[in-house]
Protein backbone atom coordinates (compact mmCIF):
# COMPACT_ATOMS: atom_id res chain seq x y z
CA UNK A 1 0.00 0.00 0.00
CA UNK A 2 1.14 3.55 -0.74
CA UNK A 3 0.12 6.72 1.07
CA UNK A 4 -0.11 10.44 0.51
CA UNK A 5 -0.01 12.32 3.79
CA UNK A 6 -0.01 15.70 5.49
CA UNK A 7 2.14 16.35 8.55
CA UNK A 8 1.51 19.22 10.94
CA UNK A 9 4.83 20.76 11.94
CA UNK A 10 5.58 22.38 15.30
CA UNK A 11 5.47 25.83 13.65
CA UNK A 12 1.92 25.16 12.41
CA UNK A 13 2.82 24.55 8.76
CA UNK A 14 1.67 21.52 6.78
CA UNK A 15 4.01 19.24 4.87
CA UNK A 16 2.74 16.95 2.10
CA UNK A 17 4.54 13.79 1.02
CA UNK A 18 4.08 10.18 -0.04
CA UNK A 19 5.45 6.91 1.33
CA UNK A 20 4.95 3.17 1.23
CA UNK A 21 5.42 2.87 5.02
CA UNK A 22 3.24 5.42 6.75
CA UNK A 23 3.93 4.36 10.32
CA UNK A 24 7.68 4.86 9.89
CA UNK A 25 7.37 8.09 7.96
CA UNK A 26 4.64 9.81 9.99
CA UNK A 27 6.98 11.11 12.67
CA UNK A 28 9.78 12.11 10.34
CA UNK A 29 8.71 13.70 7.08
CA UNK A 30 11.61 15.08 5.08
CA UNK A 31 14.30 17.76 4.97
CA UNK A 32 11.64 20.47 5.38
CA UNK A 33 10.36 18.97 8.63
CA UNK A 34 13.77 18.29 10.17
CA UNK A 35 13.94 21.76 11.75
CA UNK A 36 10.20 21.89 12.43
CA UNK A 37 9.84 18.91 14.77
CA UNK A 38 7.94 17.54 16.43
CA UNK A 39 5.56 16.72 13.60
CA UNK A 40 2.26 14.86 13.82
CA UNK A 41 0.24 13.08 11.18
CA UNK A 42 -2.64 15.37 10.21
CA UNK A 43 -4.19 13.41 7.30
CA UNK A 44 -3.51 10.53 4.91
CA UNK A 45 -4.98 8.70 1.92
CA UNK A 46 -4.25 5.14 0.73
CA UNK A 47 -3.39 4.16 -2.86
CA UNK A 48 -2.68 0.84 -4.53
CA UNK A 49 0.26 2.12 -6.56
CA UNK A 50 3.19 4.43 -6.03
CA UNK A 51 2.30 6.48 -9.09
CA UNK A 52 -1.23 7.16 -7.76
CA UNK A 53 0.19 8.37 -4.44
CA UNK A 54 2.74 10.57 -6.19
CA UNK A 55 0.08 12.08 -8.46
CA UNK A 56 -2.09 12.86 -5.45
CA UNK A 57 0.87 14.44 -3.65
CA UNK A 58 1.45 16.72 -6.65
CA UNK A 59 -2.25 17.64 -6.72
CA UNK A 60 -2.34 18.42 -3.00
CA UNK A 61 0.76 20.61 -3.27
CA UNK A 62 -1.16 22.75 -5.78
CA UNK A 63 -4.03 23.33 -3.34
CA UNK A 64 -4.37 26.54 -1.37
CA UNK A 65 -3.42 26.63 2.30
CA UNK A 66 -7.12 26.89 3.14
CA UNK A 67 -7.89 23.72 1.15
CA UNK A 68 -5.03 21.83 2.82
CA UNK A 69 -6.21 22.98 6.24
CA UNK A 70 -9.69 21.66 5.41
CA UNK A 71 -8.19 18.25 4.58
CA UNK A 72 -6.22 18.24 7.83
CA UNK A 73 -9.41 19.12 9.72
CA UNK A 74 -10.93 15.81 8.53
CA UNK A 75 -8.58 14.22 11.02
CA UNK A 76 -7.67 10.92 9.36
CA UNK A 77 -4.61 10.44 11.51
CA UNK A 78 -4.26 6.85 12.67
CA UNK A 79 -1.94 4.83 10.37
CA UNK A 80 -3.40 1.47 9.32
CA UNK A 81 -2.41 -1.42 11.56
CA UNK A 82 -1.35 -3.66 8.65
CA UNK A 83 1.18 -1.15 7.23
CA UNK A 84 4.15 -3.50 6.94
CA UNK A 85 5.66 -2.68 3.55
Amino acid sequence: MNYTYLLRCADGTLYCGWTNHLAARAGKGAKYTKTRRPVVLAYYEEYATRSEAMRREAAIKKLTKKEKEAMAALGRTEPPVDDET
